[in-house]
């Protein structure tokens, strides 16, 4: 199925070549595409297909990025408990849930408590024990990931649940109820979160740039700012709490020499123009069903500034489509955003166990078909 040697013009471009271009708003030989699946799906395609492993699935697909692993963790010991509940970096308890169909297993962390849910001052935030510290990763193979890559675009992007983020962290350690409450009632409680999660991050990432500078092409980092009918929050709120994390965490990538990509679910054409000023190279997600996110419509107003990755619909074309229905997905998000660059096509989140095997194949097999223009 990999086509990626060739293009409608004849002339081929490398994965990395691909993913370049059109970040940079110029046209590549065809719209390149990525791969977003629980490990779920990503064992039962190779079962499928008899193929060895999540490699031999992306360059069967054709896939032109690559996600890193990234530094391992080595710090403090973390705690398990009964009834299967672990606690992570941060201190957060989670348990794995396990979802049981008829036709499929899938599981995912729950967090089942919140370490800093009753903090009430600013004293009780400072002297929380469980901040992490960039000195619990091991550093040191994470060039030798990128080395190994080959070829394609790398990403470097974390582990999900500890990946690059403002918001997200402080509604694990708070909860999302509370947070909320804090952002209109007690803005210097989050003040102090926000302090001690941006030094963090900021000095873990700056190790891993110093480890992956010329070795990688993309950050990514991850905060949802949307939900599926509107604005998780005004543009003031966003603008007074999260904006300077957001334009701190670019600029460090970018004097790395990383292009930078933020995923977010929702509506977030409210921060569009607050993205671009700070610096975004590549928005992702794309949820195509929530309010305004419109991919022809986003593409004409900030095309020119954003480079735009996800937009195939994972809450009904895919689970509950056919073939024929994905196919005219993506054919219908490359017409509308495919010219002159500027687009990476995929799902708008992960492919869940729910999707079937004949959407999945359909997907990729449309993005060879069509990618070309």
């Amino acid at each position: 199925m990999d086509g990626s040697q060739t293009s409608a013009s004849g002339e081929g471009m490398t994965h990395r070549e691909r993913v370049l271009a059109a970040i940079d708003h110029r046209q590549p030989d065809r719209v390149p595409f990525d791969y977003w699946a629980v490990s779920e799906v990503t064992d039962r395609l190779c079962r499928e297909l008899g193929i060895a492993g999540k490699e031999g699935l992306l360059e069967h697909f054709g896939v032109d990025l690559r996600y890193v692993p990234g530094p391992s963790f080595v710090g403090l010991e973390r705690r398990s408990f009964e009834g299967g509940v672990s606690e992570d970096l941060w201190g957060v308890k989670r348990k794995r849930i396990e979802v049981k169909t008829d036709r499929f297993t899938w599981s995912y962390k729950h967090v089942v408590e919140s370490p800093l849910a009753g903090a009430e001052t600013v004293a009780d935030i400072e002297r929380y024990p469980g901040w992490p510290s960039p000195d619990w990763w091991d550093y040191s193979t994470i060039a030798d990931q990128c080395e190994q890559v080959g070829g394609y675009a790398v990403v470097n992007h974390g582990d999900r649940l500890d990946r690059t983020a403002q918001l997200k962290t402080m509604m694990y350690l708070r909860g999302m109820e509370q947070i909320y409450v804090d952002l209109a009632r007690n803005p210097a409680l989050i003040d102090a979160m926000l302090e001690r999660i941006r030094a963090y991050y900021l000095e873990y990432n700056e190790r891993v740039f110093r480890q992956i500078q010329g070795k990688a092409d993309i950050f990514m980092m991850g905060d949802d700012f949307g939900t599926q009918q509107g604005p998780m929050m005004s543009l003031a709120t966003w603008r007074r709490f999260f904006r300077e994390g957001f334009r701190r965490y670019i600029e460090l990538a970018h004097r790395y020499g990383l292009k930078v990509m933020h995923h977010s679910c929702g509506s977030v054409k409210y921060l569009m123009g607050e993205l671009i000023d700070a610096g975004l190279d590549i928005l992702q997600a794309l949820q195509p069903r929530a309010r305004d996110m419109d991919l022809a419509a986003l593409k004409r107003e900030y095309g020119e500034h954003l480079t735009f990755h996800g937009s195939i619909d994972i809450q009904q074309t895919l689970p509950l489509g056919t073939p024929a229905d994905v196919e005219r997905e993506v054919r219908e998000r490359i017409q509308a955003a495919g010219g002159s660059g500027g687009f990476i096509i995929g799902t708008a989140h992960n492919l869940l166990p729910e999707v079937p095997t004949a959407n999945i194949l359909a997907l990729y097999e449309a993005c060879q078909r069509y990618g070309g223009g």
